[in-house]
């Protein structure tokens, strides 16, 4: 028996400080512990209550403990839980045709992450290129700021150094171009490219909206050179932007189409969708997951789809979404010396900060922590607002109010001496 193991280890006392002495340190969490939440709303060990307007960076796009969701998953939770890849099951069944029914798509692949929804992708198109055209053609194409995963595949083909430093020799056949770049583009874009990957709405790389224009041009490189254009829309799919996929208001199909994030409100599930012919490049066995398809996971992103792919929802997301980015070009007219002009799509938003506050962004969203609101960062010198989509009009006055005051004193303090 292991001398270490106590009883009672599910009920025993933690803090923030347990996070320190027990778990690896690649985050750092903020200094409360929330305990309970439904909707927007939070509250952590000692009882205080935020309001959230991160959703778990953009995951809990219909709040915290939907009651839907809950008592779908209640229901599957009595049937079946687990079933190893040699069987299928009836959720993922009926949320593969719910994809495939609302997208461009005819096949779809199920896993646990955006990450490796990517490393599928990639793997695919690799292997569909090298099926297709030979091994020659191997070289992937990316943006520069982009953000794809973390497994050593994916932050390879992500387009920031942080992510990769230390971690060499990195994957090869993987280069980066300025995003929204047309003659970049053009110049990097040859017959030996197997993919670009590109997000439709740069997410972590500053809330940086694609040029419908230059979506367009990827489209017709990929056309003339037999690539393949990947849509990497695990921040941006699920009605984050007001249409169900990004790509549906671009204007632009992709060949292959990440998905996660929101698509399980919080329970892990990934997804892959593409065409039957590009598919048919992925024979038994040539890969796979064991968790992938999960009944549970599934029976969750079923119900997430069926209720936000619906024209009343998604236009309540424009709505929410132009009474916040109305507030935050105020906020910013009204503090010039802080703010820059706010950026983003439907509720994913991104306010960067002016010359004086630069590497500030993450002071800000602490100050507002300190009153109550709950907010994200893009890179240093952005704050990112990604609020479940049930957001109300009440809390969007709340959040404009407390992000004010947040603001205000920080203004106001004394200055270090």
């Amino acid at each position: 028996m292991n001398a270490k193991l106590e009883t009672g280890a599910t009920t025993r006392p933690v803090t923030r400080q347990t996070f320190d002495d027990v778990l690896v340190p690649t985050y750092a969490p903020a200094a409360m512990v929330p305990v309970r939440a439904a909707g927007l709303d939070l509250w952590d060990q000692n009882g205080k209550h935020y309001l959230d307007f991160t959703s778990g960076i953009a995951v809990s796009s219909l709040g915290h403990c939907n009651p839907t969701l809950v008592a779908a998953l209640t229901a599957q939770l009595n049937n079946v839980w687990h079933l190893g890849n040699g069987y299928t099951n009836e959720p993922v069944l009926r949320l593969a045709l719910a994809l495939t029914e609302a997208t461009f798509a005819d096949r779809a692949f199920f896993c646990n992450s955006g990450a490796e929804a990517n490393e599928g992708a990639l793997k695919l198109a690799r292997k569909y290129a090298h099926t297709k055209f030979g091994p020659h053609k191997s070289r992937i194409i990316s943006c520069l700021s982009s953000f794809h995963g973390r497994t050593l595949f994916t932050v390879s083909v992500g387009g920031q150094p942080k992510y990769t430093e230390g971690f060499e020799p990195l994957p090869q056949e993987i280069n980066h171009i300025p995003y929204n770049d047309i003659e970049a583009a053009r110049a990097a874009i040859g017959d030996d490219v197997c993919a670009v990957i590109v997000e439709p709405i740069q997410g972590e790389g500053g809330v940086i909206p694609g040029d419908p224009a230059y979506l367009k041009v990827l489209r017709e490189l990929c056309d003339k050179t037999g690539a393949l254009l990947i849509f990497d829309e695990v921040q941006s799919g699920v009605g984050r932007t007001g249409a169900l996929y990004a790509y549906m208001d671009k204007g632009v199909t992709p060949d292959i189409l990440t998905s996660a994030k929101a698509l399980g409100n919080g329970y892990p599930i990934g997804a892959m969708l593409t065409t039957h012919e590009i598919a048919a490049h992925f024979g038994v066995g040539s890969h796979g997951t064991t968790y992938g398809g999960n009944p549970l996971a599934a029976t969750v992103a079923l119900n997430v789809i069926e209720t936000i792919n619906q024209p009343a929802f998604l236009a309540r997301v424009k709505e929410a979404s132009d009474k916040i980015f109305a507030n935050l070009r105020k906020l910013a007219a009204d503090y010039p010396q802080v703010f820059g002009e706010v950026r983003g799509s439907g509720l994913l938003i991104g306010l960067p900060v002016a010359e004086a506050f630069k590497g500030r962004a993450k002071d800000i969203t602490k100050a507002c922590e300190a009153l109550g609101l709950m907010l994200l960062i893009a890179g240093t010198d952005v704050v990112r607002f990604a609020p479940a989509l049930i957001v109300s009009d009440e809390q969007i006055a709340v959040a404009d109010r407390i992000l004010r005051a947040a603001v205000d004193g920080m203004l106001n303090a004394a200055p270090a001496k």
